[in-house]
């Protein structure tokens, strides 16, 4: 495998030490990523041209569901692959060092939240059980075997065991994490509505069609009044990459040093906006080495001075402007 010394990615301290990892980042997959070197050309930047973050172009997220995103000749060691209806294309991102994947969500896990160590986990993920792929269950799934309590677990549809669980944990006084879908959580609220004191309750976005849409202000106000917490934490990560953003309170996300997000124009995909300005949502997340670290996804939000941000909602099919500049 072509390789990327993978440890300075980790290991980044500054804004200086981010800004010369992604252009030494941008270089490699220009070579190295067919797809993406396509992408650059039509758009005429090169690593001869592009000398800082902000030139670097991002490539529409709609291309993982149509072409194999990948920056090495290696076989992927894992497929990890969107949730779809049945008439719907799916995304699919290779990965061709699912290590890469594991430290990644773990530093990123223990920068926020502190040893997963510490912690009972307990998953309430329905509709990503229900499948193969999810990089949402392989991450659980890894942070619940890191966690080494005898209780934690995996929920499906069995509340009620998992309302005894909680009650159980609580009286003991375990810190406990609970992660759920948002349509699961608010079975969980309806049926049972409980009080924690120990639980952190993190929502992963997403009602799957089970419900109806609701903002995420509406969303944690109604799991804030059933389960007597004080804020509800959120997570926000996506099948295109391998790092995730943490929010713990209001829907403001913080990422890790190796991710950062940009916002551009929904007018004009290659203009990038200033802060503060609602605009579609850029990714930098230089865990993805081994296949595009430069995404321009699909949501709508707002990032502070402070780089901290919220996600607004999402484009619709017919706002997307700028995605159809190549066809292979």
């Amino acid at each position: 495998m072509e390789q990327f010394n993978t440890q300075q990615i980790f290991s980044i301290s500054s804004e200086a030490e981010f800004e010369n990892l992604a252009l030494k980042v941008f270089e490699f997959q220009y070579q190295k990523n067919a797809v993406y070197h396509s992408y650059c050309k039509l758009l005429n930047r090169n690593p001869n041209n592009v000398k800082e973050v902000f030139q670097i172009p991002f490539l529409p997220i709609q291309f993982f569901k149509s072409h194999s995103i990948i920056s090495t000749q290696k076989d992927p060691d894992i497929i990890f692959e969107s949730s779809g209806t049945t008439q719907s294309t799916t995304s699919k991102h290779l990965v061709p060092d699912v290590k890469i994947y594991e430290e990644s969500f773990l530093k990123g896990f223990e920068q926020f939240y502190g040893p997963v160590e510490d912690y009972c986990i307990l998953a309430l993920l329905p509709a990503y059980l229900e499948r193969q792929g999810s990089s949402l269950v392989y991450m659980v799934d890894d942070l619940v075997k890191r966690s080494k309590h005898p209780s934690s677990g995996f929920y499906l549809n069995n509340l009620h065991e998992l309302h005894e669980k909680l009650m159980e944990l609580e009286q003991k006084g375990t810190k406990t994490l609970l992660i759920g879908v948002s349509f699961a959580l608010l079975d969980l609220a309806e049926q049972f509505p409980m009080k924690l004191k120990h639980t952190t309750i993190m929502e992963t976005g997403g009602m799957k069609g089970r419900r109806k849409e609701l903002i995420r202000a509406e969303l944690h106000q109604i799991l804030t009044q059933a389960f007597g917490v004080a804020t509800i934490h959120s997570e926000y990560g996506m099948t295109e990459l391998l790092s995730q953003a943490y929010s713990k309170g209001n829907g403001i996300f913080e990422t890790p040093p190796w991710m950062k997000l940009v916002t551009r124009d929904t007018e004009d995909p290659l203009t990038l906006l200033d802060n503060g300005k609602t605009g579609g949502i850029n990714i930098i997340d230089l865990a993805n080495v081994y296949s595009c670290s430069f995404i321009a996804t699909q949501d709508l939000g707002k990032i502070h001075t402070n780089k901290s941000f919220e996600i607004m909602g999402r484009f619709d099919n017919s706002d997307i402007r700028g995605c159809n500049l190549m066809v292979l």
